[in-house]
């Protein structure tokens, strides 16, 4: 499922062909092996209150989210080979390409909105 994410708060889009990661491989494999990301792509893992960037190539944005789509911890250029704590608030986990949360403006508290894309 391809899905538009919208940081409500700022009216800024964050995504425009965002994946979604339900099952329990989907979310294992996340990124993993990806050369690149380009702009207006990411994962959204659902659920998720904790990651790893092992066996990733590349630095990611991480935006971890509580059940309302407000953002309760995020990370810029997250780079690979790490693991972040367990955010018992969060209920899913946004990666995006680095540099996109910087560039819009996204902090900590603001609200995304997620949107099936035809």
């Amino acid at each position: 499922m391809r899905l538009r994410v919208n940081n409500v708060t700022r009216s800024r889009l964050l995504a425009d062909r965002a994946e979604r990661a339900t099952s329990f491989m989907d979310r294992f494999v996340g990124l993993m092996g990806r050369r690149s990301l380009a702009f207006g792509e990411g994962m959204h893992i659902l659920p998720c209150n904790s990651i790893h960037t092992f066996f990733m190539r590349i630095p990611i944005d991480v935006a971890f989210l509580d059940p309302e789509g407000r953002i309760v911890k995020q990370f810029s250029a997250l780079p690979p080979w790490r693991a972040t704590s367990v955010y018992f608030q969060a209920r899913s986990v946004l990666e995006l390409p680095a540099g996109t949360l910087q560039a819009s403006g996204t902090e900590p508290g603001d609200v995304l909105a997620f949107e099936p894309v035809p």
